[in-house]
């Protein structure tokens, strides 16, 4: 019974790097690629928050106060998911973001050992790509020269007036910030993986498909 579980859950990927490091782009392809479900815990918690049950408004209250969503509270959510969609392989996005968080879906998962994808890109490269962002101050269209996506004439063609400006979080110094929490915050988790021997460090400088290559070669 317990093999059969693990087999029906299929594929657990976990995908990890800072800001900037290009989670997004190689989450989609992932999900393309092997069928899996893109789980965002953010978009969890407020899917849980909308049906209105007990871990929904207990995590309302955090998040209407501005704090952090404990880890128990985030793993309850998971818990329910998974108990009501059972089958199929999942990539968790945002997700685990500590230790603990990562312990509690490992019990969860009921031996189906999780793979975590660590996209490692040097901070200077992170923080060349982020400031470096351009967004239309009509439409939000963002653009970023650094990765040859601008649009001709250095104007957005959206009909607006084509402004582009550079959001405060994308300032370098903001930047910095972000990064030092993300290290802090994630050497944790990235240890916890290392110790179950799960954790694939794939080099995620280059283009797109270079990187995409790189992780589905550490996923065999």
């Amino acid at each position: 019974m317990e093999r059969a579980e693990e087999e029906e859950r299929g594929m657990v990927i976990i995908i990890l790097g800072a800001p900037g490091a290009g989670k997004g782009t190689q989450a989609e392809r992932l999900v393309k690629e092997y069928g899996l479900r893109h789980l965002s815990t953010g978009d969890l918690l407020r899917a849980a928050v909308a049906d209105g049950s007990q871990l929904g408004k207990l995590a309302q209250s955090y998040m209407n106060s501005g704090g952090l969503v404990p880890d128990d509270v985030i793993l309850g959510v998971i818990r329910d998911y998974l108990e009501q969609n059972k089958g199929g392989g999942i990539l968790f996005d945002g997700f685990p973001r500590t230790a603990v968080q990562a312990d509690g879906l490992a019990r969860l998962l009921k031996g189906n050992s999780a793979t975590a994808v660590m996209l490692a890109v040097p901070d200077q490269l992170v923080i060349d790509r982020l400031s470096a962002r351009r967004v239309c101050r009509s439409c939000g269209r963002v653009y970023n020269p650094a990765l040859g996506i601008m649009p001709p004439g250095g104007r957005c063609e959206c009909g607006g007036d084509g402004e582009l400006y550079q959001r405060d979080d994308d300032r370098p110094e903001t930047i910095r910030r972000r990064l030092e929490v993300f290290h802090s915050q994630t050497e944790p988790v990235l240890e916890y993986y290392r110790r179950q021997g799960t954790l694939r460090e794939v080099d995620g400088v280059g283009a797109p498909d270079e990187v995409f290559a790189r992780v589905k070669k550490a996923l065999v």
